[in-house]
């Protein structure tokens, strides 16, 4: 390892996770032959069946804000585009917006975090700066304190490279102009680092990443060596993820909290190149990612690992245009697509006489369940790999010991891509 790189590999234990979230994108207005959009009740509906306790809304519909008052979703607004010019001309327009989509409903409606704009790095980047810190004072001029004021940027647009992790930086001019002024104000004001990452697309545009490996599959050898820091890195999530914090140590600002905005793998591609596209590999992207951010063991460089993850995205799109994608987690009338604990609960099955139900967060994975019954005591160890339960195998690990009432029953060889 590079004794002067300013990152080094974390060795110290971490039991935090990660806070799942979904993005919810109201549809465009209905055709006579499309499925109309699911009421405001139904995407409730489909949160609690799914136990996904925070909504990313990309255009957030008054309306739909109000339908989470008194619940206990956490909310996650962002300001389009194209507002960025007249939000960064007058506070009084940040008030405007702030009037129609927070005050209302705050705090009845829990919001804990805004976007001003998304991936604005073109034509938009001189206003956002001065945006967000006018969406910030309004806030405060309002005596509203505990929301959160940021942009989100997409990974390939701002990262130099993720291939080594330890060797990412933001691309220049943007970084000296932009993101190391930006980065500054988030610190100052208690505020997070917002990425949309998708190794779906970075594994489409480099041939030389195993499908295995962007899909959390575990291989005794699918592993990629960080030759800088000596780090061995087991999924492409992480990779792009540390390379987002090298990014932020060099700038300055390694303890800055990163939310990842926007991820997830589609389950149809937009055009007939796109094989990996297929609702299998969906699938094993998503659960590959539960599990992996339920562990709490965080990445090599950072060990409590990104803040909150949001899966992009809810339902399905109903009239799929030729040259686009689906990415959904539900189809378009609402039905579950996938077989996914976003909870961590799942049921455990010990000898013949015991079922329990556990929800695991913060636990650790690689090892294996060893489960020791008693007639009123379940003492559940840390030293075992899997365990069956009855909806399948849950590939976690817990260290508690749990109380019942008595009487209750229950080969890819890895290479270097640099």
């Amino acid at each position: 390892m590079n004794p002067l790189h300013p990152l080094s590999p974390s060795s110290a234990t971490s039991t935090s996770t990660t806070t799942f979230g979904v993005t919810y994108t109201a549809p465009s207005p209905p055709s006579p032959s499309s499925t109309p959009s699911p009421p405001a009740d139904g995407i409730l509906s489909a949160l609690s069946s799914l136990n996904i306790r925070s909504l990313r809304l990309p255009n957030p519909d008054p309306s739909l804000i109000r339908s989470f008052a008194f619940t206990n979703t956490s909310l996650f607004l962002s300001i389009p585009n194209s507002l960025l010019p007249p939000l960064a001309a007058n506070r009084s327009i940040a008030a405007r917006w702030l009037y129609g989509h927070v005050l209302p409903f705050y705090p009845r409606s829990k919001i804990s975090l805004i976007s001003v704009g998304d991936d604005a790095v073109s034509q938009f980047s001189p206003f956002l700066l001065p945006a967000i810190r006018n969406v910030h004072l309004a806030l405060r001029d309002l005596g509203i304190k505990k929301i959160s004021v940021s942009t989100t940027f997409s990974f390939v647009n701002v990262i130099t490279t993720p291939f080594p992790p330890s060797s990412g930086t933001f691309q220049e001019p943007l970084g000296e102009l932009l993101i190391k002024p930006l980065l500054q104000f988030l610190e100052d004001t208690n505020s997070s680092f917002l990425v949309n990452l998708y190794p779906y697309n970075l594994y489409r545009i480099n041939s030389e990443i195993p499908l295995g490996f962007a899909l959390f599959q575990e291989h005794p050898f699918n592993f990629r060596d960080d030759l800088i820091t000596g780090v061995r890195y087991w999924n492409l999530f992480d990779m792009m993820v540390d390379a987002v914090v090298s990014a932020l140590a060099v700038a300055g600002h390694e303890n800055l909290p990163v939310i990842v905005a926007e991820t997830g793998w589609p389950s149809t591609g937009g055009d007939p190149t796109e094989v990996d596209a297929k609702l299998e590999y969906a699938e094993m992207y998503i659960k590959g990612l539960v599990s992996h951010l339920r562990s709490g063991v965080g990445t090599p460089l950072r060990k409590e690992g990104v803040s909150q993850a949001y899966i992009f995205e809810l339902v399905d799109k109903d009239n799929v245009k030729q040259g686009t994608r689906n990415w959904g987690i539900l189809y378009a009338n609402m039905t579950k697509k996938y077989h996914v604990e976003f909870s961590g609960c799942g049921e455990i099955g010990v000898g013949r006489v015991l079922w329990m139900r556990v929800c695991l967060t913060g636990l650790r994975e690689k090892h294996l369940l060893d489960a020791v019954g008693s007639s009123s005591v379940l003492t559940v160890q840390r030293s075992a790999r899997s365990f069956q339960s009855m909806q399948g195998r849950l590939n976690r690990s817990i260290g508690k010991r749990i109380k019942f009432p008595d009487g209750m029953e229950q080969g890819e060889q890895g290479s270097d891509l640099y």
